[in-house]
Formats: C-alpha cells, structure tokens, sequence
C-alpha cells in the first residue's frame, strides 16, 4: 500500500514538472531589441535604454533582461551562462556600437582655448591653468552630466524625426578651485548649468549659462570638500556680491566661452565613455 502511494505521487510530480516545463519553453521573440534602426530613430534618448515610445515618460520598461530559462551553451570555456537571450543581446549591442561612432563627430576630444591643460582619469575630467602666480583648476565628472529632454510630444505618444530631435549634450556640474602661492587654502567654487539657461532666442540679451551654487575655502589640495569649512549659499545671496563672484572667475577664464567650451568637451568624453561601456558590456555578455 505504502509503495503504490510513493508511486502515484512520484507520478504527479513529474507530470507537474513537464507542464511547467512545457510552459517555460515559450519562442523567444525581440522585435523591439533587433529592430536594426532603432538605434537612429531617437538620437537623443539612446536605443539601449528607450527603445519605442513607450519610454521611461510612461512608466514602461523594455524588458532588456528575460527570466525565461533557456538551455545554456557550454561551449565556452568561461564557466558563465550563455543563453540565447545573451546572443541576441551581443547582436544588438554590436549594431549599437556601430551606430554610436557613426554619431561620433570626432576621434579626438576637442581643444579648450585660454592654455587649459586636460588631465582624463575615466570619467574624471581636470583642466589647470596658470594665471599670474595664481593656480586654476576645474575638474567635473561626465557620469549623471546629461539632463533629461522630454517634451510634450514624447509624453502623448508623438515622436519626431531623427533630424528634428536635439543633440545630446553633456552640461555637468563643475568644481573651480583658485589656488594663491602664499596662501594655505584655496577658494573653490562650486557650479552648474541652470536649465533654463542653457538656450537663449534670437535677439534676447545674453546671460550667463552657467551659475554659482556654493563658494568655500577649502585646505590646498583636498579632494573633499570639509563640511566643517563654512560654505556660502548663493540663493540668497546679495546680487551685488553675487556679481563680483562672477567677475572674480571671468577674469581667471571662466566666464561664458570657457562654459561653452566645457560643455562640448564634457559631450565628446561622455560619448567616448558610452562607447566604452557598450564594448566592455558586449565583452561581458559574450565572454570575449
């Protein structure tokens, strides 16, 4: 009697098992992913991330990445899973990088104007220059630089032409530090493009692109900013003082064409990063 239970239940299992393995075994189908011009369709919001209109303004998320269980290859010899979805991800990745240094303006970064010295240490940019005794350096980081564009026609579903859609630009916040040879500490300012200054119409008075957020002073040579040195806010800052802050940089070089100038350089070495980082993802997924 016992062995006839051990049996029948034995017999349930498996046909449980082949039901839901039967389940699992569905087609695996990316027409969003495979598609060879959604790379180009939207220049500024990149295929990788949003694929259709269905984009990040809506909620919706691609599914890049399946929880479906696909028999794994074992003809590498990594040790990793390698998975059908993982060939049709390298495929995809390798038309996106192809598509990526089409868009690429240049192989060589671009050259500030005023004897800045460029130092790239990953996404880490440093630009140094001396003026007149005084040392200047302005560093800022490419990574989170791009601010996002969605616009009213891309929330109800409408979606422009490759030509009508605007470059990607990198505007990142960044650090000046003003160093004097015989003072110990050095006076840092921290800055970022306002987003409502970024463009002006044609015949509008020109403002400045870029603004002051905190000013400090700060030991010679930290790499951290001392939350025990006062900081000054400038959003309720008298205009007048606010203005002389500005002054003081413009007249070390950092004034409106530095800004813009910063901004193309900060474009050019986060496209060259992204490009790095699609090659070392394919890399990964197809363990080269």
């Amino acid at each position: 009697m016992l062995k006839s239970v051990v049996r029948a239940v034995g017999t349930a299992v498996r046909l449980s098992s082949a039901t839901t393995s039967t389940a699992r075994a569905l087609p695996l189908s990316c027409p969003t992913l495979c598609s060879p011009s959604s790379a180009t369709t939207r220049p500024f919001t990149r295929s990788l991330w949003m694929l259709n209109n269905n984009g990040a303004s809506s909620g919706y998320r691609p599914k890049l990445f399946s929880s479906k269980a696909l028999s794994p290859s074992i003809s590498c010899g990594c040790g990793g899973l390698h998975t059908e979805g993982d060939k049709a991800f390298g495929a995809f990745l390798s038309d996106e990088i192809k598509e990526e240094v089409k868009l690429q303006k240049s192989s060589t970064l671009p050259k500030m104007s005023g004897g800045w010295e460029l130092a790239l240490n990953g996404t880490e940019a440093k630009l140094s220059r001396n003026v007149a005794g005084e040392k200047v350096t302005v560093t800022f980081n490419v990574n989170n630089s791009i601010p996002p564009n969605f616009e009213e026609e891309a929330e109800q579903g409408q979606q422009k032409s490759a030509e009508e859609e605007p470059e990607i630009v990198s505007s990142p916040n960044f650090v000046v530090e003003v160093t004097k040879q015989a003072a110990k500490h050095s006076l840092v300012f921290d800055c970022h493009f306002p987003e409502d200054e970024m463009s002006h119409a044609e015949g509008e008075e020109e403002s400045d692109i870029f603004a002051i957020r905190e000013v400090s002073f700060q030991p010679e040579g930290e790499t951290d900013w001392k939350e025990n040195s006062y900081t000054l806010n400038t959003d309720s800052l008298d205009w007048a003082l606010y203005d002389h802050l500005m002054d003081f940089l413009a007249d070390r070089g950092v004034d409106n064409t530095f800004a813009d100038e910063l901004t193309e350089l900060s474009t050019a070495v986060e496209h060259q990063e992204y490009i790095k980082f699609l090659e070392n993802l394919q890399g990964f997924v197809k363990c080269n």
